[in-house]
């Protein structure tokens, strides 16, 4: 009877081994958020986390990764082009925005961008993705002022909101999304990705539409 001991040992751990392999792959395919501390990474080495900024049903089978700029022309134009697509999709899509701002020819863009992390610490996701909708309607106003009149009307505590901007909290949340784009070969804005492929800069409705339903198509 012992001699059975050690093969079935074996049989037993390679069960185990197996279930662990299949429920990590089945979380990565479906987009299942993440608890608190959990990151996802994609073959780029994009990292999705709670810190992330998530628009669309969280557990949608494709995901759209931007790095953006809220001073970007472009940015804004893909901006709506993003809304659109989720309208259509809205439960095979998720939008994760991530900040790449480009000082040398942006000034206002890291600002906002630090700004807008001070929104999602009194509002969340919610808060933060309304900010941003008004940051990229109100482009030529990017500044202290267009910051306050739109944080006034999400309701935020303004004392706690203006310390946060002054002592620029969240710079090095900002730098490490620069610094991660950067690394995944971010170069200008938008910078984008479908589950983990590059689809640079303000491409069309149409032609993202094809991206999606390609990957659709490959799940």
């Amino acid at each position: 009877m012992k001699n059975y001991y050690i093969p079935i040992s074996i049989i037993i751990a390679g069960l185990i081994i197996a279930g662990a392999v299949v429920y990590t792959v089945g979380l990565q395919q479906t987009g299942l958020p993440r608890e608190e501390g959990q990151k996802e990474e994609t073959k780029t080495g994009i990292t999705i986390s709670e810190k992330d900024h998530i628009r669309g049903n969280p557990a949608a089978p494709v995901t759209i990764v931007e790095y953006s700029d809220f001073q970007c022309p472009f940015c804004a134009s893909f901006h709506s082009t993003v809304q659109q697509i989720l309208a259509d999709y809205p439960e095979q899509v998720r939008w994760v925005y991530k900040h790449f701002p480009l000082d040398s020819i942006h000034s206002q863009a890291r600002p906002a961008a630090e700004a807008s992390e001070c929104v999602f610490e009194q509002k969340s996701d919610d808060g933060f993705w309304q900010f941003a909708d008004g940051l990229f309607k109100n482009q030529e106003r990017l500044g202290a002022s267009l910051y306050q009149e739109l944080t006034e009307k999400a309701g935020l505590n303004m004392e706690q909101f203006n310390n946060c901007v002054s002592s620029r909290k969240y710079r090095n949340k900002v730098e490490a999304d620069y610094q991660e784009g950067t690394k995944a070969g971010v170069r200008g804005t938008p910078g984008n990705f479908v589950n983990g492929e590059p689809v640079p800069g303000a491409v069309p409705y149409e032609t993202l539409k094809a991206v999606i339903e390609k990957a659709l198509a490959e799940l």
